[in-house]
């Protein structure tokens, strides 16, 4: 579990350095929410939140939707479990959920990505994504770098 959590603070290094320094203070999160948010007990969990950064902890027991975020990209860090993540082509079945986001029913093209523990995938946005299947579960750290 201690490289998982190196790699957990690489990332949020990496993340908040891509976000810029905007004067925020020190944000700790205890083990016992990360642990909940990476535990099943949650789709996902926020465990930071900044105007140009967010941080989640996500677990899935199953796919998802197609997703596209006009103004995010996504960092993903698999901390346990595997998923086969389709990235880019078309998304299919799109619809508008909140401002900036899409959810579609799939892709059509785009690139299988099979992910495990240890691996990481960045997203920019705007590159449709899509988590096809989750043979058993997946718990893994969600960075989202947000623009302007």
């Amino acid at each position: 579990m201690k490289i998982s959590i190196f790699a957990f603070a690489a990332l949020m290094t990496a993340g908040l350095m891509a976000a810029g320094d905007s004067g925020r203070p020190v944000t700790f999160v205890g083990h016992e929410l990360v642990m909940a948010a990476l535990g099943g007990k949650s789709h996902s969990e926020t465990l930071v939140k900044a105007t140009d950064l967010l941080v989640m902890g996500a677990y899935r027991a199953q796919n998802g939707q197609v997703e596209v975020h006009d103004k995010e990209t996504d960092v993903f860090y698999i901390v346990e479990g595997e998923a086969t993540l389709i990235t880019g082509g078309k998304m299919l079945g799109g619809k508008v959920t909140s401002p900036g986001q899409w959810r579609g029913t799939s892709i059509e093209g785009g690139e299988a990505h099979h992910m495990e523990k240890g691996d990481v995938m960045v997203i920019p946005a705007g590159i449709p994504h899509w988590f096809k299947s989750v043979p058993h579960t997946v718990s893994y750290f969600v960075v989202k770098v947000l623009k302007p």
